[in-house]
């Protein structure tokens, strides 16, 4: 039996879907009220704030049905490693740990096991010979793990859902920064271009082959996707490379999006991507998720900018959560504007880290519907 989830408040009030809703504030449209979500919380917030612990809420997906937010789905493809590297512990060196993740990057974390970025120690990939035999071992389009059981997904997601719906379109270049690590990606770049370019293509034609098995017979409304490429200093490729390499095969997606009436892609690049942002915008990609404001810009920016042509999912400032209420209440205040305006869903920028208050949480949500819970 699964497990019983009781909200802890009711679901804001509002006379269209969810599904309705979303559709219609990504596409600068007049709604009920804003689409109320969150993109989720750090493991030790489930441990030290006890209105988790108390609750037994464990998971980001326990806490949006606990926090009674509006609901999105997703689908997905196997457009990766396959298989992935086995996950395991190689050793102990003092008080960290060494770990090989699915990737086959070898790792140092902390013993005590608190969250954090891992340090990464060594590669799996690093030369053309390294990718020549991952790739025929693990990138494999007729492995039968990427067959997609569309039936089973049409009967779980079906015509009359009244949440949107996502179709998953994978990592152009961030999932290949995982696998040779941000240094050695910048090396690769000019020591094997021919390299990265064909892990590139790799990656898109994975993702082109999961949307063949999926697309006309699914009802998506949006698609999304993961980069992370850019810290707070920018993207940690260089443009033109971005521009010459990524956008073609972003454009490639987008085609196949189009054809299928899916006019909305949001991707998750944290920090500062306003020098990739055109290069995204031409290949399709419309929409940033969950935009970090100190690693980027307050949201008004781009939205003001790109006006029409540019959503925001996110973009409220973690670290003015952090201030306490007064703090929330005076930045909020700036993104009135936004969400009177459309093409702009707020939410915490990034996982919502332990520093800041439950009783601030909590205050931050009841304020976020007295101001947003309805604008029609």
């Amino acid at each position: 039996m699964g497990k019983t989830i009781t909200p802890c408040r009711p679901k804001w009030a509002g006379t269209m879907t969810d599904r309705e809703r979303f559709n219609r504030q990504l596409h600068y449209q007049s709604v009920d009220r804003c689409f109320n979500m969150e993109f989720g919380y750090w493991d030790e917030n489930f441990h030290e704030w006890p209105l988790f612990a108390d609750n037994n809420i464990t998971n980001n997906w326990e806490a949006d049905i606990f926090f009674n937010f509006d609901r999105v789905g997703g689908v997905g493809g196997n457009t990766w490693l396959s298989p992935s590297f086995e996950h395991k512990v190689i050793g102990v060196e003092g008080n960290r740990r060494i770990l090989q993740n699915g990737d086959g990057l070898l790792a140092e974390v902390p013993l005590d096991g608190h969250d954090t970025i891992p340090h990464y120690i060594k590669a799996t990939v690093v030369t053309p010979e390294d990718w020549k035999r991952c790739k025929e071992e693990r990138f494999r389009r007729d492995d039968p793990a990427r067959k997609v059981d569309v039936e089973r997904l049409k009967q779980h997601h079906t015509p009359d859902r009244d949440y949107p719906l996502g179709v998953g379109c994978g990592s152009m270049i961030g999932k290949i920064r995982d696998m040779l690590t941000f240094e050695g990606l910048a090396y690769a770049i000019y020591d094997y271009p021919a390299m990265i370019e064909d892990m590139v293509e790799t990656c898109c034609v994975m993702v082109e082959d999961f949307l063949d098995q999926v697309l006309g017979h699914i009802d998506f409304d949006f698609a999304t996707g993961w980069e992370d490429i850019c810290f707070k200093s920018g993207p940690i490729v260089g443009v033109d490379f971005f521009n010459k390499v990524v956008v073609p095969r972003y454009k490639r997606i987008s085609a196949k999006l189009h054809a299928h009436g899916i006019d909305l892609w949001y991707t998750d690049c944290d920090g500062d991507v306003r020098p990739i942002l055109p290069g995204l915008l031409e290949g399709g990609i419309n929409c940033l998720f969950p935009f970090e404001v100190n690693g980027c810009a307050h949201p008004g920016e781009l939205l003001n900018q790109y006006d029409g042509q540019l959503r925001i999912m996110g973009g409220v400032d973690k670290i003015q959560m952090g201030y306490g209420q007064e703090a929330i209440k005076a930045y909020m205040e700036t993104l009135v504007p936004l969400v009177e305006r459309g093409g702009y869903i707020p939410f915490c920028d990034h996982r919502c880290p332990p520093n800041v208050k439950p009783e601030d949480y909590l205050y931050y949500l009841d304020l976020k519907e007295r101001m947003f819970g309805q604008l029609a």
